[in-house]
C-alpha cells in the first residue's frame, strides 16, 4: 500500500480518536501508561533511567511516584495531540486559558530581524506550533520517521496554514537560513540528541549530553532574535497556558560550548517547572563524550 494511502488511513483513525471527549482521552491514557508500566515497555525503562540520571536525590518512592506520572502525561499528551492534530486550529487555540509573552513574539516578528523560537519538548509542543502559525508563515524543523507512511502521515497532519515543514537533514541550514534572513519564523525543537559530530556537550540535569548546536549557529550568523515557547498544561481538562520569554544573549555565543550550554540551562529551568511535563521517555544520553569510556546509560 501507497505511504500517502497508509498515511490517509491513519489520519482517519486519529480524527475518530480525537473526537472522544477530553476526560475519557484521559481515562484512555491513563490505561495505555499503566499498560506500559505493567509491560515494563521501553517508554517505562527509559523514564527510569533518565529519573535515575537526572533526580539523584530523590528517594525511591519519590522517583517511583514522578515515573507513574510522567508516563501518564506522555500518554496523555499523545492522545491530545492526536486531537489538536485533526480538529480546526481555532477550535484547539480555545484551550489556551492564559497566554504570557504574545507581544514579546509579535514585536520580534515585526522587527523584520527572524525570529528563532526554541521549543523544548514540554507541555504540548504541537499545540504552540498551532499558535505560532496563527501569528503568519513558520517553518518548523521535524526528523522524519524511517517509515514513508510515518513521514507522509505527519506531512498531513501539521501541513496547515503557514506551517512549512524543514527536513532535519544536510539543506535544512541552508533553507532555515534564508527564512531568517527574509524576517521569516523558525522553530525548533532543542532538545532533540544530533548526530555525532553535530553538536557540542553540554550539562543537562548534570549530565553531558550532545546538544545541538543549530539555534545558536542560526543567531549568531543572522541575528535573529531568539526566544523560548511552551504550551504548559494548567488543568486537568483541555487548559494550557502559553509562555514565551527571551533567551539568554549567551545562546548566541561565538563559543559553540558556551553557547550550548546556554541552552541546556534554559531547557532544565523550563522543565523542571513540571518535571511530569517534560518528555523523559527519550533518551536523551545515548551519545557519551569522546574518549571518556562512558556506554550508553540506556543498556
Amino acid at each position: 500500500m501507497k505511504p500517502d494511502t497508509l498515511a490517509a488511513i491513519g489520519y482517519h483513525a486519529a480524527s475518530l480518536l480525537g473526537r472522544l471527549p477530553w476526560s475519557w482521552l484521559r481515562t484512555l491514557g491513563d490505561v495505555i501508561a499503566w499498560a506500559w508500566r505493567r509491560a515494563d515497555a521501553r517508554e517505562s525503562r527509559v523514564a527510569r533511567r533518565n529519573l535515575e540520571i537526572a533526580y539523584p536525590e530523590l528517594l525511591p518512592g519519590q522517583r517511583k511516584d514522578l515515573h507513574h506520572a510522567i508516563l501518564r502525561t506522555t500518554a496523555r499528551q499523545a492522545l491530545e495531540t492526536l486531537r489538536f492534530w485533526t480538529r480546526p486550529p481555532n477550535e484547539n487555540l480555545a484551550c489556551l486559558r492564559e497566554r504570557h509573552g504574545e507581544a514579546l513574539y509579535d514585536a520580534a516578528l515585526a522587527s523584520g530581524k527572524g525570529v528563532i523560537v526554541a521549543a523544548p519538548h514540554f507541555g504540548n509542543w504541537e499545540l504552540l506550533n498551532q499558535w505560532l502559525a496563527s501569528r503568519g508563515p513558520l517553518a518548523i524543523v521535524y526528523r522524519p520517521p524511517a517509515s514513508p507512511a510515518g513521514d507522509a502521515f505527519l506531512l498531513r497532519v501539521r501541513g496547515a496554514d503557514n506551517i512549512r515543514q524543514v527536513r532535519a537533514e544536510g539543506p535544512a541550514v541552508r533553507q532555515l537560513w534564508k527564512v531568517l534572513k527574509d524576517g521569516g519564523a523558525v522553530g525548533i525543537l532543542p532538545d532533540q540528541q544530533p548526530k555525532a559530530g553535530d553538536g557540542e556537550f553540554a550539562l543537562f540535569f548534570g549530565k553531558q549530553a550532545l546538544t545541538m548546536t543549530l539555534v545558536s549557529r542560526l543567531a549568531e550568523r543572522t541575528g535573529a532574535t531568539v526566544l523560548f515557547a511552551w504550551c504548559e498544561r494548567i488543568g486537568p481538562g483541555p487548559d494550557f497556558a502559553l509562555h514565551i520569554e527571551p533567551a539568554s544573549p549567551a545562546i548566541a555565543d561565538a563559543d559553540p560550548v558556551a553557547a550550548v550550554t546556554a541552552l541546556n540551562e534554559t531547557v532544565e529551568r523550563i522543565a523542571r517547572r513540571d518535571p511530569a511535563q517534560y518528555q523523559w521517555t527519550y533518551k536523551r544520553y545515548t551519545l557519551r563524550p569522546p574518549g571518556s569510556g562512558e556506554d550508553t546509560p540506556y543498556r
